[in-house]
Parts: structure tokens; C-alpha cells; sequence
């Protein structure tokens, strides 16, 4: 089943401003965001108002024009607007692009809106572009405020402890990348070249001192560094001149300077290359259709007056998303099988074979688009759902199957009840001539296709009801003596006996295929689930190992700062992180092992027929861990 992939030719609003000065999501955005399954790739750009942060966004998109970029004082950009377009680099994943309304515009003068606004950007982004003019000095960090009111504004657990804020929110924070327009600065110090990204480094250097003013000077930096990792930087000279300036829109790359023309690409190459899946706890990738419902919930949040919490948002988003998996999942399996399914199928395998690989496509359906799933509540859900509509598509089979042999009948035994009804076998010798005719139309009646698998029950089900015509054509023919009577009478019962086995193997290889069918479709739910249960291990481990790395290159910079006591006070952080993944990774087996068990019992309810492998498929799939 294909990814839909969405490009829209000009951005939308996602979310704006009601009535009443509250944020709300805009339906037509959430609709587009609703048609993509694919993984996302969610870029936002903030920044001051009037900073040119539209320009880059448009770049992104691979266009002149989009988001609007206004050549006045005056700030185009109300809310946070969306583009979505095939992502240039990464295979089956969309670009998000999220250009926000302009922070510190004196025109609206509400800062509660911008720290929202800003705080949306964080929660929705795999990376976050904040955009500034002129230089990255004591001022521009002065006005990147909103980032040391994050934790006013987020919260990452619901019972989170002051201790261990920063860590949870590196975890879940984007990445972070700076951009500085009209950048007039040579990259040296101390008599050296040094890259942007150094640049960046050396302005998110700490005072030692512990003044107020030297606190104050530290809080926005120190945010920075605890919350955000990688940290980017790219620098940008003036695009052109003043006059050019005010028709940027209309401006190509030969009108603009060649230097900022290089920069521009070389900020675009590093996003398309860089910029992470947007991804939730224990690195559940986000789709479209995911996004949409996250900034729903968020929204939510705060229009009710409470702060957004990611561990919240992910339960609610498990209810709304699970569920929605499952109705995925069966609709696929009914448009498959109605599309692939020929009533009466000829035999129960044939039947069997299309199910199983329709079931297994609406199982992967349903297991990449799931998460949170406690106790497999909702793949046993799914289970029980696909058996009901495969059961549904067998009733169908066996009626299809018996209404064609009913007219095979109706049409090859036509002739046998027209002599029936005229009397012609109650002659002579007319008990031979019915045997004849019988066998006859039996023998034609085998060799018809198209009769499913109910062909020996309605056949035998039919030439019962003639047994008693059978009967008195043979008492009636007086040229066979009463020895040949008694023989003719037992031949009679032999071949009943026998279309009574034929018609019972065929009901049993129908029942016995079932039942495999069910023992399969345990099988592959079990499969798909440990695959899943690997996967999300691999992907909680990598996330474990980057923050990790993260906390030890913030103390190894500390130290050489001279910041010991900070460092010392790392090393907790550190220490935690190393114990939490230590444990995570000596209570893999047994976390499989019991996740296998609940769903292998409670299978059994839902499919009788199945011999639950817990033991052996857990071994399998542990040993691959080990």
C-alpha cells in the first residue's frame, strides 16, 4: 500500500488567531496534513519580525515565491503557516515547512501570543531555524528571551522533577540551527578562521562569575546548550541592494549577490541532508496525519489554559491513532480481497493464499502506523477484526459455491428428471438405463469448474433426495431378479457411502485450512510485532546514545571553560542516562517475552485453532538482539 505523497503549490495557514485573540488550527491545513501517510521532515523557521525569515523558507520549497515576504516594516506572517512538498533527498518522506508570524512585532504587542507561537514551533519541528540580522551578540540572545521560558510553556512529563528538565528536553527538542542575515563580520578569532558553527559555539560561551548580571547573561546560553543539540550556524552577507531589496519576490540568483547566492544553497543542502525525521518518545516516527493531530492537541492545551505535555500528547495521540490504524488496516483488507477475491474460488488454498497476503499487507499497515500499544490491545483488536471480515468472505464463498453447483445441477441433471417425471424408467430394464444416466450426469458434474468448495456437499445433498425415486425405479423393474435387486440395492448404498466421505473430506480440508489459517495469522501478527519491538528498541537505544553524547560533549566543553561544579553536576545527568540504558538493555528479553505471552493468550480467544510458539519465536528474535 503506497504513501500518499502531497504537494501543494503555495503554503497554508495551520494555525491562526480566532476572534478572541486564541490560537486555533485552521481544518483546511489539518485536511492536507490528513492525505500523508508518508514520515515527515518538520522545518521551522522563527525569528524577529522583518528578518527575511519567509526568503529561506521559500528556498526550502524550491521557489521565488510562497510565503509571503513584504518589503516594509510591516510583518507579513500571522500565526504559522505550512508548506508541504516531496522531500528533494530523503526517499518517501514529505518537508513540512513552518514559517511563523514575526516575534516582537509593535504592532500586535502581545508577547504571551509570541511565546506560544514560538513554543508551537519547538513541539512541531525535527528542526528548529531561528533567523536573526547582523551579528549573534549579548542583544540578539537578549532577544531569543522565549527560549528560558520553554519550561513555562512545555512540559515533557506530566510529574516532571526540576532535575532532570533538561535532559528530558534534549531528548525531544529539535535540532537547532541559527541563521544570521546581512551578516557583516569576518569569521576569525584570535587571529584565526574559524566556521560558523564556532562562531555560534563561542557566543554560547558562559561567564564564570556568579553577579545577577552575570546569571542574566548566562540563562538564554545555557537554555541553548541544555535543550538544543546539534546546534547549527550559517551566516549570510546582504542578498542585494536597497532598491533591489524592496522586489525580492521578483528577483532571480543572477540579481542577487553570488557569495549570499552560495550560502543560500549551502543552508538549504544541510537541511535537506541534516534535518531529522520528526520523531516522539523512544523515536516514534511522526506522518503527516500524526502532525496534524499533534497540533490539535497542543492548541488544545492551550486555548484550555493548561501547558502542552509531550507524555500526554502521546497518550492521547495513541487513542486517536491506534484506532484510526486498525480502520486503515480493514479497510485495505476489504477493498484487497474484493478486488482479488473470484467467487466461488475453486478450492479453500486458493482462497487461503489471497487472505494471507492481504492480511499480512493490513497487519503491516496497521503495526507502522501504531505505537504506544500497551498489552497489544489493539493488534489483538486488529486480529479479531480481520478474522470477522475473513470469516464474513468464506460465508460468501461457501453460499457463492453452493448457488453455482445448484445450477450446475439444475442444468446437467435436466434431462435425468425429465425422464423421471415422464415415467421413462419405470420400464423393463429402465433401473440399468437410470444408473446409466446418473453416473453419467454425475461423471459431468465433476468435471465442471467454477463449483467451489462446496461441490461434493450439494451433490450428495441432491442425489439424497433421489434416492427414494432411485428406490422405486428399482422395485419396479421386473427384468432383474431378486438376487439383482439385493445387489443393485447394496451398489446403491455403497455410492452413497462414498459421496458421504468424498463430501466429508471436502468439509474437513476446509476446516483443516482454516485452522492453519489461523496458526498463520498468529504467526504473522507475532512475527511483525517482535520486528516492531527490535526496531523500537534499536531506535529507544539511539536515542539513549545521542543525548548521551550530547551531555558528555556539554560537560567536556564545561571543564574547559572552567565550569567544574556545573560539570560535576553533569555527571548526575550522565550517570542516569548510562544507568537507564544499561537497564533498558537487560530488560529487552524479558519485556519480549512477557508482550509475547499476553498476546499469545489472548489470541487463543480470538483464534481457537492456534498452538501459541511464544517460547521459540521469543528465542528467535532475542538471539538476534545478543
Amino acid at each position: 500500500m503506497a504513501d500518499q505523497t502531497v504537494s501543494m503549490m503555495e503554503p497554508v495557514c495551520l494555525i491562526e488567531n480566532d476572534s478572541d485573540g486564541k490560537l486555533r488550527v485552521v481544518r483546511n491545513a489539518l485536511d492536507i496534513l490528513d492525505q500523508i501517510d508518508q514520515h515527515v521532515v518538520v522545518v521551522a523557521v522563527v525569528g524577529l519580525y522583518r528578518t527575511g525569515k519567509s526568503y529561506l523558507m521559500n528556498k526550502l520549497a524550491g521557489k521565488n515565491k510562497g510565503f509571503a515576504l513584504g518589503a516594509t516594516i510591516q510583518s507579513k506572517t500571522k500565526g504559522i503557516w505550512m508548506w508541504c512538498v516531496p522531500h528533494p533527498v530523503k526517499r518517501d518522506h514529505t518537508l513540512v515547512l513552518l514559517d511563523t508570524e514575526g516575534l516582537g512585532d509593535v504592532e500586535k504587542g502581545d508577547e504571551k501570543n509570541d511565546n506560544w507561537i514560538f513554543s508551537l514551533a519547538v513541539l512541531l519541528s525535527s528542526t528548529l531555524v531561528y533567523n536573526s540580522m547582523g551579528t549573534i551578540d549579548n542583544n540578539a540572545l537578549e532577544k531569543l528571551h522565549y527560549v528560558t521560558e520553554l519550561t513555562e510553556h512545555i512540559k515533557v512529563k506530566s510529574n516532571q522533577q526540576d532535575e532532570e528538565e533538561s535532559t528530558e528536553y534534549l531528548r525531544y527538542f529539535p535540532s537547532f540551527v541559527w541563521t544570521v542575515r546581512d551578516f557583516t563580520l569576518s569569521l576569525v578569532a584570535d587571529g584565526k578562521s574559524i566556521t560558523a558553527n564556532e562562531y555560534l559555539e563561542r557566543a554560547l560561551k558562559l561567564k564564570t562569575g556568579s553577579s545577577r548580571k552575570d546569571q542574566e547573561y548566562n540563562l538564554p546560553r545555557s537554555c541553548l546548550r541544555n535543550y538544543f543539540s546539534p546546534r547549527w550556524c550559517f551566516v549570510f552577507e546582504r542578498p542585494a541592494n536597497a532598491e533591489k531589496m524592496m522586489n525580492m519576490e521578483d528577483l532571480t540568483e543572477d540579481d542577487l549577490e553570488p557569495l549570499f547566492v552560495q550560502q543560500a544553497k549551502t543552508f538549504c543542502d544541510h537541511i535537506f541532508t541534516e534535518a531529522k525525521t520528526k520523531s516522539l518518545k523512544h523515536g516514534l516516527r511522526v506522518t503527516g496525519r500524526l502532525l496534524g493531530n499533534l497540533a490539535e492537541t497542543y492548541v488544545a492545551a492551550i486555548r484550555s489554559g493548561q501547558i502542552p505535555c509531550l507524555d500526554n500528547a502521546v497518550v492521547a495521540l495513541a487513542l486517536i491513532e491506534n484506532s484510526s490504524a486498525i480502520e486503515r488496516a480493514k479497510a485495505y483488507y476489504q477493498k484487497a480481497m474484493a478486488q482479488w477475491v473470484a467467487y466461488p474460488t475453486e478450492t479453500q488454498e486458493e482462497l487461503s493464499e489471497v487472505h494471507g497476503l492481504v492480511e499480512k499487507e493490513a497487519v503491516a499497515i496497521f503495526i507502522n502506523s501504531s505505537f504506544k500499544d500497551e498489552d497489544q490491545k489493539y493488534q489483538l483488536e486488529l486480529m479479531k477484526v480481520l478474522q470477522e471480515e475473513y470469516e464474513k468472505i468464506c460465508e460468501r464463498n461457501y453460499k457463492e459455491s453452493k448457488q453455482a453447483c445448484e445450477t450446475k445441477i439444475k442444468c446437467i441433471f435436466a434431462p435425468l428428471e425429465e425422464k423421471i417425471n415422464d415415467g421413462s424408467y419405470m420400464t423393463p430394464g429402465g433401473y440399468k438405463e437410470y444408473c446409466y444416466d446418473l453416473k453419467l450426469a454425475t461423471s459431468e458434474y465433476r468435471s465442471e469448474g467454477g463449483r467451489g468448495v462446496k461441490a461434493e456437499e450439494v451433490l450428495k445433498e441432491y442425489l439424497e433426495t433421489k434416492a427414494s425415486i432411485g428406490q422405486a425405479i428399482l422395485s419396479a423393474d421386473k427384468s432383474l431378479t431378486d438376487a439383482e435387486q439385493r445387489a443393485e440395492a447394496e451398489q446403491a448404498r455403497r455410492e452413497a457411502s462414498e459421496r458421504e466421505t468424498r463430501a466429508l473430506g471436502e468439509h474437513l480440508a476446509v476446516q483443516e485450512r482454516l485452522i492453519a489459517d489461523q496458526q498463520r495469522t498468529y504467526e504473522e501478527n507475532m512475527n511483525q510485532l517482535m520486528e516492531k519491538m527490535e526496531k523500537d528498541s534499536r531506535q529507544a537505544m539511539a536515542e539513549h546514545e545521542r543525548v548521551l553524547q550530547a551531555k558528555l560533549k556539554e560537560q567536556s566543553d564545561l571543564l574547559q571553560q572552567g565550569f567544574s561544579d556545573k560539570a560535576k553536576q553533569m555527571q548526575r545527568e550522565i550517570d542516569g542516562l548510562k544507568d537507564m540504558k544499561k537497564q533498558e538493555e537487560e530488560n529487552k528479553p524479558s519485556f519480549m517475552r512477557n508482550a509475547l505471552d499476553t498476546i499469545g493468550t489472548a489470541a487463543t480467544m480470538i483464534l481457537p485453532g492456534i498452538i501459541p510458539k511464544v517460547g521459540g519465536m521469543a528465542l528467535k528474535w532475542i538471539s538476534k538482539w545478543f
